[in-house]
């Protein structure tokens, strides 16, 4: 059965400390590869360039050292889990489109960005606790919580590097899995219910909408899609028409449409 929506998922800190740095790694390798044309390739969404892009992906960790610098907020409780990271837009507004395109400016060389980046990361993350409380521009979170969070933000970003450039990116397993099961967790959060099963095999099932309840025996409404799909259309980078038109989407059931309930991150 599918975990309980009730029940929060629980996230290794360790192995996700590990997952992050490891796509960020796969990524460094990319970039070092990147000719000058390449850089300066259009990269979803919205205006920017991939060397935009490539700094925008730095963000995701360089956020991190940057509030492990700072005093830890003041309250005895987080404000924020990871489910309503994904659902608060104000949340995810690490960098504007303005301070990403300032920082590309400031270090015209990406993979010694990245490199700097990784290192202020590994270092400040090794000494501090997953308790720890850290500052997100919409409240406060758990340090091993922003860590989940920051496998959306690395897997989604790799994918459009991958979509700008031509290239083929590794995603690590544990950040993959990781950003998946998050964001259907959120989905679940969005509209919770038992009358729809979302399958995104192998990372993760949940039961959401509002409806008769499925409890045993094959749902009545199921929804299938492989996890890189799920990201992106919970991301808003495809959309649901035509990723079921494309078979990358399977769905049955009168109630299993999920194209009024997606993006998530909108």
């Amino acid at each position: 059965m599918p975990p309980s929506r009730k029940r929060a998922r629980r996230y290794d800190p360790d192995r996700t400390r590990t997952a992050v740095l490891d796509q960020f790694a796969q990524v460094r390798r990319a970039v070092a590869g990147l000719s000058p044309e390449q850089l300066a390739l259009p990269a979803r969404p919205g205006d920017r360039t991939v060397r935009e892009l490539t700094v925008r992906l730095a963000t995701a960790l360089s956020s991190v050292s940057r509030s492990l610098e700072l005093p830890e907020p003041r309250g005895a409780k987080p404000e924020l889990t990871p489910v309503a990271w994904v659902l608060t837009p104000a949340a995810r507004a690490d960098r504007t489109d303005e301070e990403t395109r300032a920082l590309a400016a400031c270090h015209p060389d990406p993979v010694r960005l990245f490199d700097e980046v990784a290192a202020g990361f590994a270092a400040a993350v090794a000494s501090a606790s997953p308790d720890r409380l850290v500052a997100t521009p919409a409240g406060s979170m758990r340090l091993g919580d922003h860590l989940v969070t920051r496998t959306v933000e690395l897997i989604a970003s790799t994918d459009d590097l991958n979509a700008a450039t031509g290239l083929d990116i590794p995603y690590d397993r544990q950040a993959l899995a990781a950003a998946t099961r998050l964001l259907a967790d959120a989905l679940a959060e969005r509209a919770p219910g038992g009358s729809v099963e979302v399958r995104v095999p192998p990372f993760a099932v949940v039961q959401c909408v509002g409806g008769p309840q499925h409890t045993r025996g094959t749902p009545p409404n199921v929804v299938e899609t492989d996890p890189l799909t799920w990201v992106r259309l919970a991301t808003g980078r495809a959309g649901w028409a035509g990723e079921r038109e494309a078979a990358r989407v399977s769905a049955s059931g009168e109630r299993a449409d999920l194209g009024g309930l997606l993006p998530l991150t909108s």
